[in-house]
């Protein structure tokens, strides 16, 4: 007979606001270390858009754009940490934040190797989309791209194919990593499991989810349309909120240490 998932917790899509709300307030608890933080993540997205430039890279802007929505919460594992000190009432330090030891210990390296992946793959797929529709020609350059784009035919078919595949891609992403990077930071299993139950954690709890990603996108946009500025506060705000719906969608009692029950059957 169908029985209802442990992972769901029946929760409203408002919930996603409250999240919102309670990473504010940990913004604002020590907001020095999460400016700082902030200020890291926008001098790094500026650096990376400017080698690619100076490069003559720029054909990988906007596959580089949307993949910084694929790294994001393993970018945000600091900002986890903080919140989980401020949970637990311990002492916050940027050096803590900057250098958070992992309970999962090698096993969040291993999650980044492969977030990575998938981000060269998104990469390597949007390469492969444009030539599709534009065959393989040179890269015109940035000034002739956006009329290519935003006035052709073939342009707005390519921004849709590619919309859609790389929404696809960013889908997948959230689903395994929104949970995954926090459950690796605070307990002891490994990636792929991590990664699996945090599929399993987003899909049991899917209206709020899909409340909380729409949140992201938008805020992600917003800060994207501002030359990566507003990531000084957003990014960190994002992060803290981030923290706050995995401990709702899976408090302490859910949390079960190494393994997780839900893939060990009775002999």
């Amino acid at each position: 007979m169908p029985r209802e998932s442990p992972h769901s917790r029946q929760l409203p899509a408002s919930m996603a606001f409250t999240w919102l709300k309670r990473g504010w307030s940990d913004f604002l608890t020590h907001p020095s270390l999460s400016l700082f933080y902030g200020i890291l993540v926008f001098a790094v997205s500026a650096l990376v858009v400017w080698g690619l430039f100076q490069f003559r890279f720029e054909y990988a802007l906007f596959p580089a754009l949307a993949g910084f929505v694929l790294l994001g919460p393993l970018i945000a594992v600091g900002l986890y940490e903080k919140s989980r000190r401020i949970e637990a009432n311990e002492r916050i330090t940027m050096g803590g934040m900057l250098f958070a030891r992992p309970a999962s210990k090698h096993q969040a390296l291993f999650m980044g190797v492969l977030l990575l992946g998938l981000f060269l793959l998104w990469q390597r797929a949007a390469v492969l989309i444009y030539a599709l529709f534009f065959g393989l020609v040179d890269f015109p350059g940035t000034d002739e791209l956006v009329p290519m784009l935003l006035f052709t035919p073939t342009g707005w078919a390519l921004l849709v194919t590619g919309g859609v595949i790389g929404a696809l891609f960013a889908a997948f992403s959230f689903a395994i990593s929104v949970f995954a990077v926090p459950m690796l930071l605070t307990e002891r299993t490994d990636a792929l499991s991590a990664m699996g139950i945090s599929m399993a954690m987003v899909w049991a709890n899917l209206p709020v989810m899909l409340v909380w990603g729409g949140i992201v996108v938008v805020l992600t946009v917003l800060s994207l349309a501002t030359g990566f500025l507003a990531l000084v506060v957003v990014f960190p705000v994002l992060g803290h909120a981030t923290w706050h719906a995995y401990r709702t969608v899976r408090p302490d009692d859910r949390q079960q240490g190494e393994s997780e029950r839900m893939f060990v059957r009775p002999a």
